[in-house]
């Protein structure tokens, strides 16, 4: 995978139930052939995921070059990770703990959120998580709050 040419998937999509696992084989991918781009590996994004798998970043892009589809680093995720012995109930407050990732009031972080958000979405002062920010700044849609 290119990512100097297209983007990950988004944060939101799920494989295996899962929101950011198929984006964090995409950049494993991408990390795997030299081609992250602008993009980081095994970074604050990716690590929550991983360490639901108790998997490291080195060890899960090493088995995503080996295993090559989506399919067969599903079918490992499920056999030979923590991913089997997690409960829906734990990937579904996984799932809702991610999608309302935010940045700390204050933080540095948060200084960049704002600066990037203003920059892939003037005025959208309705976008309060980095999913839908990573959305905006790669071109997908990005519903209204409702105030």
């Amino acid at each position: 995978m290119d990512l100097t040419k297209e983007f990950p998937r988004s944060p939101h999509e799920k494989m295996l139930g899962m929101v950011s696992l198929a984006r964090v084989i995409d950049k494993a991918r991408a990390s795997n052939e030299g081609t992250l781009g602008e993009y980081d590996y095994d970074c604050p994004h990716d690590k929550p995921v991983l360490e639901l798998l108790n998997v490291d970043g080195a060890t899960f892009a090493k088995k995503v070059a080996e295993l090559k589809t989506d399919q067969a680093i599903g079918d490992w995720i499920k056999r030979d990770t923590a991913y089997a012995r997690k409960s829906p109930q734990e990937i579904a407050a996984f799932n809702e703990n991610r999608e309302s990732w935010r940045p700390q009031p204050g933080s540095p972080g948060a200084g960049f959120f704002e600066k990037l958000r203003e920059q892939v979405a003037p005025g959208r002062t309705d976008v309060k998580t980095w999913f839908d920010v990573l959305d905006l700044d790669e071109k997908r849609p990005v519903a209204h709050a409702h105030a």
